[in-house]
């Protein structure tokens, strides 16, 4: 390698900051070119796959209505993320270091990764699926080997990439789309009626059906709305008001308004919730292309997140820094073993539990910014990431995050009665929310920074020193 690429490499490791903010300078990234890549997450046939499996068991009804909840929720977790992203140029990895301590935050940042990784094996079966559909031939295993392979080199040089990708692909899925629609919808329907009055027999709408629908959701919300920090770090200053929005939100309507309303209809209409089958299906080897398009896309900023959150974790508990390109190579390795280990039957459980830890770890992060620290103004105002002036440990978040996700996990295994079960996440996120504001009044905000405690300590020795200072004279015979 000449000396040349050696330098450019240099530079786009660099240029990803995984261990600092973004400096203000490199903050030159337009709202569009950022909401670009943040399709790339809202065009996935994942969410097909989600709409098609609540429709067919739950009801077409009760799996609109969910998508309605995930779409004010996410979007407004997202747009708030977003924003404070972009604000201070920190994704929620390193926004997480003052609120749990840089120690704890490692624990966000393997939860993080994790979830990541776990999608994107998800992501990954659906391509495999619509290519083993239309190529039966071809063994399972090696579909897996080679198309969890893809992602690592398509992922070499970080945020860069990913925009160029993102770009010349977008218009290439939506001719896809409309295409897939219009032959889908001249196709005979295995359902007599309209698509939205489907119930399976003995489901209702509402009651534990529409339960189970948003438990569902919550396993994705979480996720959705935490990885625009990503993204939304890059930000120009000019445009942090509307692309927050335009990041945190306007996904949201997309991947559960749109895709989601979509598997609806082909889980439906087809009768078929894989929609790695119902794909090829309905366009043949174009649905192969079609799925190959998608997954690709979604999995780029999978395993983009992954590196992050796994360099993060390294770095931070063990001080190992191997580079993000390092870490690409083992979240695709990762990915591939676990759709070796056919992942995708675990689809429900999974989804159920990640939104457990996902939604608690956001509703943390939110209620820490906009109650604590700007309402309760206990904290300092600024976000801070270097290890040298934080604390291991920070209460304020650990602690929530590990009582929530502990109670939300035994709720959703249903030793706390089937109504909390039904709503493990929204019980776990609620429960974050409370003990954040508790702990941060009961600590006063003393283990946010080591600098604003020594500052708040150096303030009373001054104050002392200009103290006047008051001699009783004697007097003398």
């Amino acid at each position: 390698m000449s000396v040349d690429q050696t330098k450019g490499l240099q530079e786009e490791e660099k240029d990803d900051y995984t261990f600092d903010k973004v400096p203000a300078g490199k903050r030159n990234m337009g709202w569009f070119s950022v909401t670009n890549i943040t399709f790339g997450i809202a065009t996935a046939i994942f969410y097909f796959q989600t709409g098609s499996v609540m429709a067919l068991q739950y009801g077409a009804m009760n799996a609109i209505i969910s998508a309605i909840y995930a779409i004010v929720i996410a979007g407004v977790l997202g747009t708030v993320i977003a924003y404070l992203s972009a604000k201070s140029g920190m994704n929620v990895n390193l926004m997480s270091r003052q609120g749990f301590g840089y120690i704890g935050a490692s624990l966000t940042s393997l939860i993080y990764a994790s979830n990541f990784i776990m999608y994107c094996a998800f992501e990954g079966m659906i391509l495999v699926s619509a290519v083993h559909a239309f190529f039966p031939a071809i063994p399972l295993w090696l579909l897996i080997i080679v198309f969890g392979s893809m992602v690592i080199p398509l992922n070499w040089f970080g945020i860069k990439q990913l925009d160029k990708l993102q770009k010349w692909s977008l218009p290439i899925f939506f001719l896809f789309l409309i295409t897939i629609i219009i032959v889908a919808a001249n196709l005979p329907s295995q359902f007599d009626g309209h698509f939205w009055t489907y119930m399976p027999k003995g489901v209702q709408i509402g009651g534990t059906g529409l339960l189970l629908c948003i438990g569902m959701q919550h396993g994705i919300m979480g996720l959705t709305a935490l990885i625009a920090s990503d993204y939304a770090r890059f930000l120009k200053p000019r445009d942090i008001k509307l692309g927050s929005i335009m990041i945190g939100f306007i996904p949201q309507i997309f991947c559960f308004g749109v895709m989601g309303l979509l598997g609806i209809w082909f889980g439906v209409r087809l009768a078929e919730s894989n929609p790695g089958v119902y794909i090829v299906t309905i366009l043949g080897l174009g649905g192969v292309a079609f799925t190959m398009l998608t997954q690709l896309r979604i999995n780029v900023t999978n395993i983009y997140s992954a590196s992050l959150s796994l360099s993060n974790f390294f770095e931070n508990v063990f001080h190992f820094k191997p580079g993000r390109r390092f870490w690409v190579v083992v979240s695709g390795v990762l990915s591939i073993a676990l759709m070796l280990g056919g992942i995708l039957d675990y689809l429900g459980s999974a989804m159920t539990f990640q939104g457990v830890l996902l939604m608690a770890w956001a509703a943390i992060l939110v209620t820490d910014a906009l109650v604590v620290k700007k309402l309760l103004k206990i904290g300092p105002k600024e976000y801070e990431a270097g290890q040298e002036k934080l604390y291991k440990w920070n209460p304020v978040g650990v602690a929530p995050l590990i009582i929530s996700s502990g109670f939300g996990t035994i709720a959703a295994l249903g030793y706390m009665g089937t109504f909390l079960q039904n709503t493990a996440t929204f019980f776990a996120a609620i429960l974050a929310s409370f003990l954040t504001v508790a702990i941060a009044v009961y600590t006063k905000g003393k283990y946010y920074s080591k600098e604003s405690g020594e500052v708040k300590v150096n303030r009373k020795k001054e104050k002392e020193r200009k103290q006047p200072t008051f001699t009783q004279e004697i007097p003398v015979d």
